[in-house]
């Protein structure tokens, strides 16, 4: 096989978002709408999705999502306006992403972990006019006060208060594919910030198309590959790492309603699956599966990972267990669309250290803190600019000249570059824990603690854990009386998605840490936890 950073096609420099130039394809699909068009095309009775009991081919899931969006255009909704999507994973998840990208309407897809705090924010604040939801969470809907916008909520099954979701693919209203332009916002998607409040990143057509081209390019993928997707298809890696780019490539994509390893193993030899994308995580869970070594996963040729870094030991596993399985770090994050990086193929064992080498259409540097680029190897900020970076955020231009600059987006990561182009990313500028791929952001957590009368201050950590990499613990320091590890946590459930929920907490009698000038001494918290847990000092 050719190597991947050979067999990009031709690109050229163009002007986008008024104030950038950044090096494109030049032959695309021209729209998140038109990578399904063409996937038909290419593959009209090929199947697309496959979820438990039910499979579209490539022309079923056209005519189905043709069919919802005209639904939605005789209710009123018209190319630029905001649908939301509190769905799991599942084929309608998908059927109502390309229906609206049909009209020009875009697509707010919402964390089904999230709470009812969070949803009416993000509801309200991109003035949503349709949310379709999973009927368990009809509850956490806010009322029209909170989100005046909100004129239908369709739900999976018969619920009350909303429309159900067979009653709208009933309805036989045509709609005609809207003229969008690749600037365009396709998708908005909220990401946590490090003043607590979610920021709506703007996916554009041009973003979408760009960094499923990468990856589709970048790990070979064809007609003839499927893939199973893992993670939350309302994360910009379940959307467009394996949504959008399984269409690009006109391939099967099965959907897993929630991980479960063994469920998963035995997909993936029924399907005779090819390429995943997961958090290093879930490779250990289905190596801890039993009997693993004897399962026909000869097919599996492509192990994508990112989120957080793979152990040496995990890859020594697989390379023994599965011989034909090619693992290929990413890196990247909503606001790149997903990737920036990718690992070259056969490259994991010699370069396990980094991420990789910046994509095609990729421009990377590092800067210190007054934005001027390093040398070689030298710790810095990492600087990202490309089509696949954001527009920016959300009606939020706040954050947006904060966050970029000229079409750069500042990623908050240190890392450094190699002479050969490799990235490692060292530490966090922003403070964020991983766990197991997932993203948390500390201070939105010890917002939430700080509602709690009787704490008198917090501060939230990472906790080294084997599996996820890192798990959430907060340092309390109480106003009065006691109180328990699990009053916090049901405190905190009802106000964070159930992964940013610390999971164990240190009460103190004394003041959190601080140093001269007032801040929190994070680190000295951080190595107390890291040798308590690990018994090594950090």
């Amino acid at each position: 096989m050719k190597m991947w950073d050979d067999t990009w096609p031709a690109m050229r420099l163009e002007a986008h978002y008024n104030d950038r130039v950044v090096r494109c394809f030049e032959k695309r699909p021209s729209s998140l709408y038109q990578l399904l068009v063409d996937a038909q095309a290419k593959n009209p009775n090929g199947i697309a999705l496959v979820c438990e009991e039910k499979r579209l081919t490539y022309t079923q899931l056209l005519k189905a999502s043709s069919q919802l969006s005209g639904a939605m255009t005789s209710k009123g909704i018209v190319s630029g306006d905001r649908i939301a999507l509190m769905l799991g994973n599942r084929i309608e998840f998908i059927v109502v992403l390309f229906a609206a990208a049909r009209i020009g309407v875009i697509s707010v897809p919402l964390s089904i972990r999230d709470q009812k705090p969070g949803i009416s924010y993000a509801l309200a604040h991109c003035g949503a006019r349709a949310v379709f939801h999973e009927t368990e969470l009809s509850g956490l809907l806010p009322g029209a006060k909170e989100a005046p916008d909100l004129m239908y909520r369709i739900s999976m099954q018969a619920c009350a208060g909303s429309d159900e979701y067979k009653q709208w693919i009933k309805i036989n209203h045509a709609s005609t594919v809207a003229h969008v332009q690749e600037d365009d916002t396709a998708v908005i998607l909220y990401t946590s910030g490090t003043t607590g409040r979610p920021k709506g990143a703007m996916l554009t057509n041009l973003s979408i198309v760009h960094s499923s081209m990468h990856y589709q390019i970048g790990m070979g993928l064809t007609t003839q590959d499927c893939s199973i997707v893992t993670v939350p298809l309302s994360h910009v890696t379940g959307l467009v790492a394996l949504i959008t780019t399984m269409v690009l490539s006109a391939c099967k994509l099965i959907i897993m309603p929630q991980f479960k390893a063994a469920a998963f193993l035995k997909s993936a030899v029924e399907e005779q699956m090819t390429h995943t994308l997961m958090v290093p995580a879930m490779y250990n869970l289905c190596l801890l599966e039993k009997d693993f070594g004897k399962i026909d996963l000869s097919a599996w040729r492509v192990g994508a990972y990112g989120g957080a870094p793979m152990p040496v030991a995990t890859i020594e596993k697989l390379a023994v267990t599965v011989p034909s399985l090619m693992l290929m770090n990413c890196y990247g994050s909503t606001e790149t669309t997903s990737p920036a990086t990718l690992m070259p193929q056969g490259k994991t064992a010699n370069h396990n250290d980094t991420v990789g080498i910046s994509l095609a259409c990729v421009d990377m540097c590092v800067v210190d803190d007054y934005g001027i680029q390093l040398p070689h190897n030298q710790m810095g900020e990492i600087w990202i600019k490309g089509p696949m970076v954001v527009k920016g955020y959300w009606n939020n231009p706040e954050a947006t000249a904060e966050n970029f600059i000229a079409g750069y987006w500042r990623s908050g990561d240190l890392g450094s570059l190699d002479e050969q182009g490799y990235i490692k990313v060292l530490d966090r500028k922003k403070d964020m824990i991983n766990r197991g791929g997932y993203k948390i952001y500390t201070i939105e957590v010890e917002n939430a603690l700080y509602e709690h009368p009787a704490i008198q201050e917090c501060a939230v950590v990472a906790k080294p854990c084997e599996v996820l990499g890192e798990r959430v613990h907060a340092f309390i320091s109480l106003k009065s009386s006691p109180i328990t590890d699990q009053e916090l946590k049901t405190f905190c459930q009802s106000r964070l998605s159930d992964y940013k929920v610390p999971e164990s907490f240190t009460f103190l009698q004394t003041p959190l840490p601080r140093n001269a000038n007032g801040k929190l001494m994070k680190r000295l918290m951080r190595d107390e936890i890291t040798e308590l847990t690990t018994g090594k000092s950090k």
